[in-house]
């Protein structure tokens, strides 16, 4: 891989990450735009730049990271701070269970990314949609119960799938349960902390047992730099858009890119 096609794989992570587009179908698009073959050192470049995407939301988040950090010690559910950062809590577990059990599943997926890509771009546009036309969208976050956060963690296995958008099937997950666009955008971004985390850090193991690290590092570092960078702006980004506008506009995106996509994976 070299340093211009990692900055471009960067620069797709940063901008798709947040925005519900599904980051994963565009990067495995980008791959194959840039005829990057598919290998164990690309899959780990996948994981691990999403790491700088975390890092963009450690930074905008920091204030409410501190705090939900500082009450999750306090008496489990007695505040609305402690239940927020128990929901997340319990909300992380079905993704980290399932994307431990099914890891090799998973990564045999992206030996065939145009096809995965545009299967999980049709599944986004299906469930955008779905969530304009049902969610009533009239809860906030205070009164977000444990089945909310569960059946929300549930959509985020989803996201466990190459291809699968993390914030749009969260997001989802979040309005088809009837919180606002805000809310529901917030609280899946908060969620996915710990499970890209978690999914990056194991990644970073096997990525120090496989042959060739020592060339893989300084793209890895550009990729990581650029996604962080991008993705700040993205998330600042889709905050506002999502207070003002619906996600049907990413729904039309999502099917049009997968119909393209798919017809490119025949051709």
């Amino acid at each position: 891989m070299t340093l211009l096609q990692a900055l471009l794989l960067g620069l797709i992570q940063g901008l798709t990450e947040f925005i519900p587009v599904s980051s994963t179908a565009h990067l495995l698009i980008g791959q194959g735009a840039l005829g990057i073959p598919s290998s164990d050192l690309m899959f780990s470049f996948l994981v691990i730049i999403q790491i700088g995407t975390v890092v963009s939301l450690l930074f905008l988040y920091w204030k409410d990271l501190w705090v939900l950090a500082r009450a999750l010690f306090a008496r489990p559910f007695s505040t609305s701070e402690n239940r927020l950062a128990w929901n997340i809590l319990l909300a992380t577990f079905p993704a980290a269970l399932i994307g431990y059990l099914l890891r090799d599943a998973v990564e045999a997926l992206f030996h065939r990314p145009l096809l995965e890509a545009s299967i999980r771009l049709f599944s986004a546009a299906i469930l955008l949609s779905l969530a304009e036309w049902i969610g009533k969208r009239s809860r906030q976050l205070d009164s977000m119960t444990w089945l909310d956060a569960l059946i929300i963690g549930v959509f985020q296995v989803i996201a466990v799938f190459p291809g699968a958008s993390r914030s749009g099937t969260t997001i989802s997950g979040g309005m088809l349960r009837g919180f606002d666009r805000p809310s529901a955008a917030r609280f899946a971004f908060l969620m996915s902390i710990p499970i890209m985390l978690g999914a990056g850090g194991y990644q970073m193991l096997d990525v120090a047992r496989l042959p060739g690290l020592a060339d893989f590092l300084l793209p890895l570092a550009v990729g990581f730099v650029t996604a962080a960078v991008v993705g700040w702006f993205a998330v600042r980004w889709l905050i506002g858009y999502l207070s003002k506008r619906s996600l049907y506009a990413f729904a039309v995106y999502c099917a049009v890119a997968g119909a393209v996509t798919l017809i490119a994976n025949f051709l």
